[in-house]
C-alpha cells in the first residue's frame, strides 16, 4: 500500500479502514438476506450435488429451465456466477444435506402430504413454493440461498466497497472521507438492494471494475507490470462474460481503454502489446463459456438463449434484443418508477457533473479515465437499449444496468465531495432513504413502485426480509413469525457488533494506544 497523503488527522491506517469496512459490509448485507430463489442457484446446486451442468429434477421450477432435445435440462444464461456459488454450497452440504433428511423423514413420519400455505398475493411465489415442497427442495433451496449469499455474495459485494473505498481514497487523498463515501456506496447504492441475493449483474460489474483498477492504478504502485496489468484486466472482462454476455460490452470498452492508454504512454507498439495481452487474459473467461455451452447445447458458440423455448418479447430482433436502441427502453432503464437506475439510485445523478467538475479544475483523475468512468456506463446503456427483456424488470426492481454501479459512483462521489455541506448531506439523505427501504422491503412491482418500500417503511417500520417471507408461512414455525417478530433485536445485535469493530476500545490499534500514552502524558 503507498503512502498516505492525508490532510485529516487519523487513527487508522488505509488498510485498517479496509478491513473494517469490509467486515461492516458484509455483516450488514448477510442481515438483509433475502430468500428469493433465482435461476443461477440451480447450476450451484448441481454442480455442488454431482459436479454436473444437468438441472434434473429442476425443471418447471423456474421459466428460464428448459429441456433441449436429447441434452437434458439447463439455464438460459451464462454459468458464471453460479459455479462460483457452487463452492461454497458444496463446503456446506455436510451440514445441509442431514437437516433435508431429517426434515423429510419427520413430514413421511407424520403423514403430511400437503405443503402449508404460503400467504402471498402473488400466485407465481405460491406456485414455486408448491411445486419445491412437493420435491422435497424447500428446504434445501432455502438453505442453499442462504449459504451462496451469506458466504460468496455478501463478501464479494463487500469487497466491492474496499475497491471503491480505496479508489476514492487514493483520489481525494483524504481516507476519512472516502471511508464514508464507500459507506454511501455500500448502502445509499442499488448495491445494497441487488446483493440481498446470489446475483450475477452486480457481480460481472464489480469483476470489471476490478480489472479497469488495474490498469489505470490510482494508487501508483510498481508491484506489477504494464502487461501483467493489461492481462488482469482482460481477465476480470473475460469473466464478466462468463457471468453473462452483456460482459462483452466490458470487452470491448476496456480494450479501447487498454489500447489507447498504452498508445499514449509509449505509441504504437506498446499499444499492441497491451492489447495482446488484455486479449490473452480474456480467454479463460471465454473459453470456458464455450466449454459449458458445449457441454450443455452440442455447441460451443451459440448462446444458452438460443435454445430457450418462445418467452415474451423473444421475436423482437435476435432472441429478443434489436438493433439501433430503442429510446422508449432507454427511458425506461434510466427513469421507470419501479427499476429506472436514477430513481432507484439517485445518488448517481451526480456523475453527470463530472465533466462541469473538470472543467474548473476540480478533478485529481486524469481525462482518460474520466472518459472511461462515464463512457462504460454509456455504452452498457446503449446496449441495454436494445434488449427486449427490460421491460420485464417491473417484478425485480434494477437490474440490467447493475453492473456499471461502482463506475457511475466514483465521479459522483467526487461531485459530492466537492459541494457544500447542506446539499452534500441532502443528497446522501435523499439515497438512504431511497435504498435501505428498497433492501428491507424489496417489493417494486405495487402501483407506487419504489416509492412502496419507502412508504412502508415509514409506516410499518424497520423489516428484515427473510423474516418477511417466514410471516408469510404456515406450521408450527411460521405461526409464530406470523405474529410479527420484530427485527430491532437483530438490528440492536448488528450494531453492538460494528461498535466493536470501529470502536478504539476493542480495535487495539497500536496507533491508538500510543495515542493514548501520549494523551495520558
Amino acid at each position: 500500500m503507498p503512502p498516505q497523503s492525508n490532510t485529516d488527522d487519523h487513527v487508522l491506517t488505509r488498510r485498517q479502514i479496509a478491513w473494517r469496512l469490509f467486515w461492516t459490509a458484509w455483516i450488514v448485507y448477510a442481515l438483509h438476506f433475502a430468500t428469493d430463489i433465482v435461476r443461477e442457484h440451480y447450476p450451484a446446486l448441481a454442480l455442488g450435488d454431482h459436479f454436473s451442468f444437468t438441472l434434473e429434477g429442476y425443471c418447471g421450477l423456474h421459466p428460464d429451465l428448459f429441456e433441449t432435445p436429447g441434452r437434458g435440462c439447463h439455464i438460459g444464461n451464462n454459468p458464471g456466477v453460479s459455479m462460483l456459488a457452487a463452492i461454497p454450497y458444496a463446503l456446506a452440504r455436510p451440514v445441509i444435506d442431514p437437516v433435508v433428511a431429517r426434515v423429510q423423514a419427520r413430514r413421511l413420519a407424520s403423514g403430511q402430504t400437503e405443503p402449508p400455505e404460503f400467504r402471498t398475493e402473488w400466485e407465481n411465489a405460491r406456485r414455486f413454493y408448491r411445486q419445491a415442497w412437493q420435491k422435497g427442495l424447500d428446504v434445501k433451496l432455502g438453505l442453499a440461498a442462504w449459504v451462496t449469499h451469506a458466504f460468496f455474495m455478501a463478501p464479494v459485494s463487500a469487497l466491492g466497497v474496499v475497491l471503491v473505498f480505496l479508489t476514492l481514497a487514493a483520489v481525494l487523498r483524504r481516507d476519512r472521507l472516502g471511508m464514508w463515501l464507500a459507506l454511501l456506496y455500500a448502502f445509499g447504492t442499488p448495491a445494497f438492494f441487488r446483493t440481498g441475493f446470489l446475483n450475477h449483474n452486480l457481480m460481472l460489474g464489480l469483476i470489471a471494475f476490478a480489472g479497469f483498477l488495474a490498469v489505470w492504478n490510482p494508487w501508483e504502485g510498481r508491484w506489477l507490470r504494464p502487461r501483467t496489468r493489461d492481462a488482469l484486466c482482460g481477465l476480470g472482462a473475460g469473466i464478466a462474460v462468463l457471468f453473462d454476455y452483456s460482459g462483452a460490452v466490458f470487452i470491448a470498452t476496456l480494450f479501447g481503454y487498454v489500447v489507447i492508454k498504452r498508445w499514449r504512454e509509449g505509441g504504437s507498439s506498446a499499444a499492441v502489446r497491451g492489447g495482446s495481452a488484455f486479449v490473452a487474459g480474456t480467454l479463460p473467461g471465454v473459453l470456458l463459456l464455450w466449454f459449458y455451452q458445449w457441454k450443455a447445447f452440442g455447441h460451443p458458440l451459440y448462446p444458452g438463449q438460443h435454445w430457450m423455448p418462445p418467452v415474451e418479447w423473444i421475436d423482437r430482433g435476435y432472441q429478443g434484443y434489436q438493433f439501433p436502441p430503442d429510446p422508449e427502453i432507454l427511458g425506461l432503464l434510466l427513469f421507470d418508477y419501479r427499476y429506472g437506475l436514477f430513481v432507484a439510485g439517485p445518488i448517481l445523478l451526480l456523475a453527470l457533473g463530472l465533466p462541469w467538475l473538470s472543467r474548473r479544475g476540480g478533478v485529481a483523475i486524469p481525462r482518460l479515465e474520466q472518459w472511461a468512468l462515464l463512457g462504460i456506463p454509456l455504452a452498457m446503456v446503449l446496449f441495454f437499449g436494445g434488449n427486449n427483456y427490460t421491460r420485464l424488470q417491473f417484478n425485480t426492481g434494477i437490474r440490467y444496468l447493475t453492473p456499471i454501479l461502482p463506475f457511475l459512483f466514483v465521479p459522483a462521489a467526487l461531485v459530492l465531495a466537492r459541494m457544500r455541506p447542506l446539499p452534500a448531506y441532502a443528497w446522501t439523505l435523499l439515497a438512504l432513504v431511497v435504498s435501505w427501504p428498497l433492501a428491507m422491503y424489496r417489493d417494486v412491482e405495487r402501483p407506487l413502485g419504489i416509492l412502496d418500500p419507502i412508504i412502508r417503511t415509514f409506516t410499518q417500520g424497520f423489516a428484515l426480509p427473510a423474516l418477511n417471507t417466514l410471516s408469510l408461512t404456515t406450521g408450527q414455525y411460521g405461526d409464530f413469525f406470523a405474529k410479527g417478530v420484530s427485527p430491532l433485536p437483530l438490528f440492536v445485535l448488528t450494531g453492538a457488533v460494528l461498535y466493536g469493530i470501529w470502536s478504539p476500545r476493542f480495535r487495539g490499534d497500536h496507533a491508538a494506544k500510543s495515542r493514548g500514552r501520549e494523551d495520558a502524558g
